[in-house]
């Protein structure tokens, strides 16, 4: 899967239309990399599994998650 960049626009391949995937990109220095690396093989193998599961378990510990949900209800 890739997003194709056109005057400014991205645009999904159809695989993540049909999916509903967001891609994001993010940047981090050496250092940081270098811890988020400590947790491949326990928060997930690839690099996108490590960082979705740092992020969704930092808004879970900060009870954002549960928080937001109350307030738009059960989508």
């Amino acid at each position: 899967m890739c997003l194709i960049c056109v005057l400014g626009e991205y645009i999904m391949t159809q695989r993540e239309k049909d999916n509903n995937i967001k891609r994001v990109q993010v940047t981090f220095t050496k250092s940081q990399w270098e811890l988020i690396e400590n947790f491949r093989g326990i928060l997930g193998q690839t690099d996108a599994e490590i960082v979705r599961t740092i992020v969704l378990t930092w808004l879970s510990e900060k009870s954002i998650i549960t928080t937001i949900k109350k307030e738009i209800g059960d989508k």
